[in-house]
């Protein structure tokens, strides 16, 4: 049997998967057992420092780790912490804010949507009208940063209106925490969700959820779900040190803790934040030179990821584009929105300046529709 080792051809410029360092990949080069006694410690202090990354108010939160995709984690939390009786309102500008409407409509969970199109920025003050006209609404969920354009949303002024009613509050950070500066007791979050192959730089295998401790203990009994059970899952990893019920992702696992070290090396999430925006910085002064429109206003814009109309061109194809910049060493994201005909960047992951300046001299080689 023949062993090859094939190094990454091209820069992953998308909001996860991402590129990784090669460090955090040489964590999964060693095989672990689940029940070890040295990696069960390794999940605890991967739960402590998930909560310390949090907020400064580390006790009043806990942390579980959940196999699978980010949204698996999502559907955790609508499955799991929203009661039998309870209702929940979603704030909705994308397609990952749509989904958990889905997620609870497959899961049977009373539901009213706010939504607000694909372009505009969720809105605190119709939140406020819907929750005075119906107090059924027990818990309001909502995407901070909204891939499918790179929006991102006003949770600080949403959660104060989900608090003055008395609701219990769940942010969708996926793309955001580890990225972006917050403090979810600051924030009045309940519930955060994100997941290990976004802004903390891990490889994708498992998401996390950061609670409220005494919001977490309520929901004993109300899952929908055997595994995706949230409550279940951290019992067990509170009562056994770290164990999952279920068979954990090992090799992600270590890949996470590395990943973690590294944020920390670099200066925290306020450093990882200021390299993320001067890669958008960069990317959006770059891209504008060479002709192209971005879809929203620098007010809504994250510095996850950036959307670009196509160019006003009949020559323009994203396949060719995509296709050329590819064979460039970038892998650029289709568009998500029905309506703008638009193309993604990422800024997120192991990318530095030097690589936005790359790709731009890269996409300024291959203009084929000027």
């Amino acid at each position: 049997m023949t062993t090859m080792t094939k190094q990454n051809h091209y820069l992953l410029l998308t909001p996860g998967p991402l590129t990784t360092t090669s460090t955090v990949k040489e964590a999964m080069l060693t095989d672990w057992c689940t029940w070890d006694q040295e990696y069960n410690g390794l999940v605890q202090q991967i739960r402590s420092e998930l909560v310390a990354l949090a907020t400064a108010q580390a006790g009043d939160y806990t942390s579980v780790l959940m196999q699978g995709s980010g949204s698996f984690c999502v559907e955790s939390v609508i499955g799991s912490v929203i009661p039998a009786d309870g209702k929940l309102a979603v704030l909705v500008n994308g397609a990952y804010g749509a989904r958990i409407a889905q997620m609870a409509g497959v899961l049977n969970v009373a539901l009213t949507v706010l939504d607000f199109g694909e372009t505009t920025q969720a809105d605190a003050a119709q939140l406020e009208a819907l929750l005075k006209q119906d107090e059924a609404i027990t818990h309001v969920a909502v995407v901070h940063g909204e891939t499918t354009t790179g929006m991102l949303n006003p949770i600080r002024e949403i959660g104060e209106v989900a608090k003055r009613y008395g609701k219990t509050y769940i942010v969708d950070a996926m793309s955001t925490f580890g990225g972006i500066e917050m403090d979810v007791a600051e924030l009045q979050i309940d519930f955060l969700i994100s997941s290990s192959n976004k802004c903390i730089q891990g490889v994708p295998g498992f998401g996390f959820i950061i609670a409220k401790r005494e919001e977490l203990e309520k929901c004993n009994g109300r899952a929908r779900s055997l595994s995706l059970d949230l409550f279940d899952q951290w019992d067990t990893m509170e009562r056994q040190n770290g164990k999952w019920r279920f068979t954990s992702p090992t090799h992600v696992v270590h890949a996470f803790y590395q990943a973690m070290q590294e944020l920390a090396a670099e200066g925290g999430i306020v450093k990882r934040q200021q390299r993320y925006e001067n890669n958008h910085r960069l990317l959006v002064e770059g891209m504008e030179r060479l002709g192209f429109r971005t879809l929203l206003p620098s007010e809504l814009q994250s510095p996850i990821i950036t959307s670009f109309y196509y160019p006003d061109s009949p020559a323009f194809s994203f396949d060719t584009f995509y296709q050329r910049i590819k064979q460039e060493g970038f892998v650029l994201y289709p568009g998500k929105i029905t309506s703008a005909m638009t193309f993604r960047i990422g800024n997120i992951g192991d990318v530095h300046a030097s690589d936005m300046e790359r790709l731009l001299n890269a996409i300024e080689r291959n203009r084929f529709w000027s």
